[in-house]
């Protein structure tokens, strides 16, 4: 054999064991791979905790992962946070109350929607007329859930959040007073205690307001119930409101008619006086 005819054959051999030593070593990772993996799935389904832990971690990396892409947090469930509803998935006359207070107050529908439905629902439990309980956060709040006054009361119903520090320990404590349906449910109990106390729904709005004791409430009675009657026309399906209240009208549940001596023209409320003043 010449010597450029060895010199090819030993290229040959040497490219052959080259390539058979590759294959055997490629081989050899996938089996150790496949090893690995084996391993691994054996060990996170004997060990939950490291199978929840490493889904943790990877779901704090694709969450990081978004932060920088977009450059900000991304939160699917928000929306569940958010108190709003779609108003015309109520009742035809929920509906009606939810967007007339939305115009006349300038706020979303959406949110008022579910503050109307609790409004019905706990007014139903409570024996208080839900327009009733309504008329009370428009008045106090104008359905400002973060409002506070110049003494302390707060949300939606201005409720004074230190003397009734007690109805909200159910609620996970005080800072539930920001959570409109809380502060609601908090409120609509202070009123019926009020109510109850007072005899009446007029002497409930007095003792509401922390006026009980004092020779006037600034005309606050007959502003809640004036807007009380425009939200119970508005209910009824009458869009005209008429400029003064019917001789009676009804401010507890529906079988209990409380009568009602139309208000003199209320005076400037103080800004001194704020629901609940006083410990109950």
């Amino acid at each position: 054999m010449t010597a450029s005819g060895k010199l090819v054959s030993g290229v040959r051999t040497f490219v052959a064991d080259v390539t058979e030593g590759f294959l055997e070593i490629t081989h050899n990772s996938f089996a150790l791979i496949g090893l690995a993996v084996a391993f691994v799935v054996i060990t996170l389904t004997a060990r939950p905790d490291l199978r929840q832990a490493g889904e943790a971690q990877l779901i704090n990396w694709l969450q990081a992962r978004q932060v920088e892409v977009l450059g900000m947090p991304v939160e699917p469930e928000a929306s569940e946070r958010a108190t709003a509803a779609n108003p015309r998935d109520l009742p035809k006359e929920q509906a009606a109350v939810a967007f007339w207070l939305s115009k006349k107050y300038r706020v979303a529908p959406e949110p008022l929607s579910v503050l109307v439905a609790e409004a019905y629902d706990i007014g139903a439990r409570a024996k208080i007329d839900p327009t009733l309980i309504l008329a009370i956060m428009a008045i106090e709040s104008s359905f400002n859930p973060f409002a506070q006054s110049s003494v302390g009361a707060q949300g939606l119903m201005q409720v004074m959040t230190k003397v009734h520090t007690d109805k909200y320990e159910n609620f996970g404590g005080h800072f539930a007073a920001f959570d409109p349906v809380t502060n609601l449910r908090v409120g609509v109990k202070v009123l019926q205690e009020c109510i109850a106390r007072a005899g009446s729904v007029e002497g409930g709005l007095r003792y509401y307001v922390g006026a009980a004791n004092l020779p006037d409430d600034g005309g606050y009675a007959a502003k809640v119930m004036a807007e009380h009657f425009r939200l119970r026309q508005v209910a009824g399906g009458r869009s005209s409101m008429p400029t003064s209240p019917p001789p009676t009208l009804s401010t507890q549940a529906p079988a209990q008619v409380i009568p009602v001596v139309a208000p003199p023209a209320p005076a400037p409320a103080s800004n001194d006086k704020v629901a609940l003043l006083s410990g109950l």
